[in-house]
């Protein structure tokens, strides 16, 4: 009786620690995400907590260690030196458990799902169309389609495969560079026809722009680029969707800055020759514990061949006219040109009303 009364003991001791335990990788999780976001609002929300429960959290982690993690003051939150010496420790922590959650998602059968995580403009316009002949192909693998402005984090679980336009630094990710996006100004047929086209940089302070905004473009790009010291005033509408901006040149709204590659898949739009030649590098990122898997080597040799420079003119590192490309990718436009696409539709019949 005595051994099974320890035995009992035991077992509920061990209950109360993993219990702990759990709770506290709970509490570190949030630590971590006060720290990426300097802000227990905007880490809350990421949680889907109140700013109350998480600042308990974080209260309750502080007492069991013993030292505060965080100084707080009006700008926010900001590490103490004992907070700072032990992030690194929580982060490999959670490296750790993803590459744990990593290797079980992996298998060398070519079935299931794969994530892939794109910048909004390519991904709608170039890799949904085709993706749609690769699900013919491969019908045992399922290709999540993720089309958004925000930047993917693959070291984190948030894709298995990144296509985006910063270069990431994480030793554990494997980088290749897919291509060059160039970008060129244009407006639509009925913009020229109403107000003309500027001839130079000047001359666009009379017109009207459509600018796009977002986590993974520079702020005070456009402006410097234009040699204006602000867009105050000549900015008509501002998104942070590609595909809006889009819609919004084609309708006639203003002047606005795409990829040169959108008129040679056929958008009815008039390039501007304003002497500017902006460029953006599109890079895959994927984490090398995915080398071992069979289905994710299909999707990302499928994605480089997709964006490779050699095939698609648009994507090689020499600037290409929107004019001259037209004829260089009329193959792709014929089968995978925009003329299918909702904006495009709608933009067309309200010209013929």
């Amino acid at each position: 009786m005595q051994q099974g009364l320890q035995r009992g003991a035991a077992l509920m001791q061990r209950r109360k620690i993993e219990e702990n335990l759990n709770a506290s990788w709970e509490d570190l999780r949030a630590f971590l995400l006060c720290t990426r976001h300097q802000s227990f609002r905007n880490a809350a929300e990421v949680l889907g907590l109140t700013g109350t429960t998480l600042m308990r959290k974080i209260d309750r982690l502080e007492e069991e260690l013993g030292f505060k993690l965080f100084l707080r003051d009006q700008s926010g939150l900001s590490l103490s030196d004992e907070g700072r010496a032990l992030l690194f420790d929580v982060e490999q922590m959670e490296r750790l458990s993803f590459n744990i959650f990593r290797r079980a998602s992996m298998s060398t059968e070519i079935n299931g799902s794969v994530r892939v995580a794109v910048t909004e403009g390519p991904g709608i316009s170039w890799v949904l169309p085709r993706l749609i002949d690769f699900q013919k192909t491969y019908r045992n693998i399922m290709v999540d389609l993720r089309c958004a402005m925000e930047q993917a984090d693959v070291s984190r679980l948030e894709a298995d495969i990144s296509i985006q336009l910063a270069r990431p630094t994480n030793p554990d990710l494997i980088v290749t560079r897919l291509g060059r996006l160039h970008i060129y100004a244009f407006a639509s047929e009925a913009y020229r026809d109403a107000f003309g086209l500027p001839k130079s940089l000047s001359e666009l302070r009379n017109h009207r722009i459509v600018k796009q905004h977002g986590v993974q473009l520079d702020e005070t790009g456009y402006a410097r680029i234009l040699g204006l010291e602000s867009l105050e005033g000549i900015v008509g509408i501002s998104t942070n969707s590609s595909v809006a901006v889009l819609y919004a040149i084609e309708r006639g709204a203003g002047i606005g800055f795409l990829p040169t590659s959108v008129m040679a898949l056929g958008a009815p739009l008039v390039p501007i020759d304003l002497g500017i030649n902006y460029h953006m590098d599109l890079w895959l990122t994927y984490h090398k514990e995915f080398r071992n898997s069979d289905r994710h080597k299909i999707v990302i040799d499928w994605l480089k061949k997709i964006f490779d420079p050699k095939a698609y003119p648009c994507f090689r590192d020499e600037f290409i006219h929107p004019n001259d490309l037209v004829p260089l990718m009329a193959e792709q436009r014929r089968n995978f040109g925009l003329q299918g696409y909702a904006a495009a539709g709608l933009a067309r019949r309200s010209d013929l009303d």
